[in-house]
C-alpha cells in the first residue's frame, strides 16, 4: 500500500452533508464527496492487510485496496478502471449501498473502518467529471439477440454486459421510463435521477435498446400496470435466442391485522414512486401526500427510512416509526461478529431530519 501507517496518521473524515432543516425543503441529494486531497488521505488509512476480508463483505467483490492504494497515489483513471472492473454502476453503490465492505474492513475490529463508500462515491464523480466514463461498444457482434425483461440494476448489469460481449440486447421495462427501483423507488434525495439517465445514455452508445412501457406477460396481467402494450414470453423466445429475466419482486408484504383496510393505509411501493414522478414532471389526480398528517411508518429498515424521509419533505405533522423486531444494541460484540455485517440500532439521515 502507499502508505503503511495511513491509519495511524489520518483519522476518518465523513462526507459532509447539508443541514436538516435545509434539505428538507428539496427532493435534490445533500450529502458531497470528498475533495482529491480529502479522498487521498482516507485512502491512506487502507492498511496493509494480509487478508482484505472488504473483498468478501463487498456484494460484487470490488478490489477496493487496490483502487484505495492508487487513489493515495492520485491516479485516478486506474481507479476508476479497477473500479469499473468489478462494478458496473458505481454511482449507485457509491450512494446508496449500505457498505457491508467497510464492516468487514480489518480496521473496524478495533476503530474506525476505512470510508470506502466515501472514497467509491468520489472516484466515480471524478470519472465522469472528467470524460473518462464513455461506451465501451464491442469490437465484435456475435450476431446473437438478447431480451432482458427489467430495467432496474440488475437488468441494466446484464444488459451491458452481454452489449460489451457483443449480444444484440433489449430491454424491456413496464413502466414509462428505465430504471426500476433505481428510478420509482429510491428517493430523489438519495440518488437524483440524472445518474440513471446519463448511464442509460451511455449503455445506448453501447447498442443497447431499450423498450419502455411494454409488459412481458399477458394481455390479461398487461392490465395490472400502467404499460401501452404486451409481449408474451413466447413471443420473446420466439424473437430472440436467449432471455433474461429481471423483473424484481415487487409484491408487498401485508400486514392482516385489524384497520388494514382503512383508508390511509398504503403501501411504501404505492407512496414512494408517486413522489418520484411528480419530482420527474409528472401529475398525478390523487397523489398519496403526508402534509399537515400524523404519519405512522411500520417497518425499520432502508424502506421505511425512505418514507420518513418523504414525509419529512411533505411537510408531515409528525412521523413514527415502528420496528416489529426488538431494540438491537447500539454497539455489536465485534470480535464475535466481525467481518460479518452486525444486528445493531441504525439510524439514517430521515432520522435526523424528524
Amino acid at each position: 500500500m502507499g502508505k503503511i501507517t495511513g491509519f495511524l496518521d489520518h483519522p476518518r473524515q465523513h462526507e459532509t452533508s447539508e443541514a436538516p432543516a435545509q434539505r428538507k425543503r428539496h427532493w435534490h441529494e445533500f450529502i458531497s464527496h470528498l475533495d482529491d486531497e480529502a479522498a487521498r488521505l482516507q485512502a491512506a488509512r487502507c492498511m496493509d492487510c494480509g487478508i482484505p476480508f472488504c473483498h468478501n463483505g463487498c456484494p460484487v467483490n470490488n478490489v477496493i485496496p487496490d483502487f484505495n492504494d492508487l487513489v493515495y497515489k492520485q491516479d485516478w483513471k486506474r481507479a476508476l478502471d479497477v473500479l469499473q472492473s468489478t462494478n458496473n454502476f458505481p454511482e449507485f453503490t457509491g450512494r446508496i449501498c449500505p457498505a457491508p465492505c467497510e464492516a468487514a474492513c480489518t480496521l473496524n475490529i478495533s476503530g474506525d473502518a476505512v470510508g470506502i463508500k466515501s472514497i467509491e462515491h468520489k472516484i466515480i464523480d471524478k470519472g465522469w467529471d472528467e470524460g473518462w466514463v464513455t461506451p465501451q461498444p464491442a469490437a465484435r457482434k456475435t450476431g446473437k439477440k438478447v431480451a432482458v425483461v427489467g430495467s432496474g440494476p440488475a437488468g441494466l448489469a446484464a444488459a451491458q454486459q452481454l452489449a460489451r460481449a457483443g449480444h444484440d440486447v433489449t430491454v424491456f421495462e413496464k413502466n414509462d421510463r428505465a430504471g426500476g427501483l433505481l428510478r420509482y423507488g429510491i428517493p430523489d434525495f438519495k440518488l437524483e435521477k440524472g445518474h440513471i439517465d446519463r448511464r442509460l445514455e451511455q449503455m445506448r452508445g453501447e447498442g443497447v435498446r431499450f423498450r419502455t412501457g411494454v409488459f412481458v406477460g399477458s394481455a390479461d396481467d398487461a392490465k395490472t400496470s400502467d404499460a401501452a402494450e404486451a409481449v408474451t414470453p413466447a413471443q420473446l423466445q420466439q424473437d430472440f435466442d436467449a432471455v433474461v429475466i429481471a423483473g424484481g419482486a415487487e409484491t408487498p408484504r401485508d400486514l392482516p391485522v385489524p384497520g388494514r383496510e382503512l383508508d390511509g393505509v398504503h403501501f411504501a411501493m404505492d407512496f414512494l414512486p408517486q413522489q418520484n414522478r411528480v419530482n420527474a414532471g409528472d401529475t398525478l389526480d390523487q397523489q398519496i401526500h403526508a402534509g399537515a398528517k400524523h404519519v405512522v411508518v411500520i417497518g425499520g429498515g432502508d424502506t421505511g427510512s425512505d418514507c420518513v424521509g418523504t414525509s419529512n419533505r411533505h411537510g408531515a405533522e409528525a412521523v413514527t416509526q415502528f420496528e416489529l423486531l426488538p431494540q438491537p444494541p447500539e454497539q455489536e460484540n465485534k470480535p464475535l461478529v466481525w467481518p460479518y455485517w452486525p444486528i445493531r440500532l441504525r439510524t439514517s439521515s430521515s432520522h435526523e431530519e424528524g
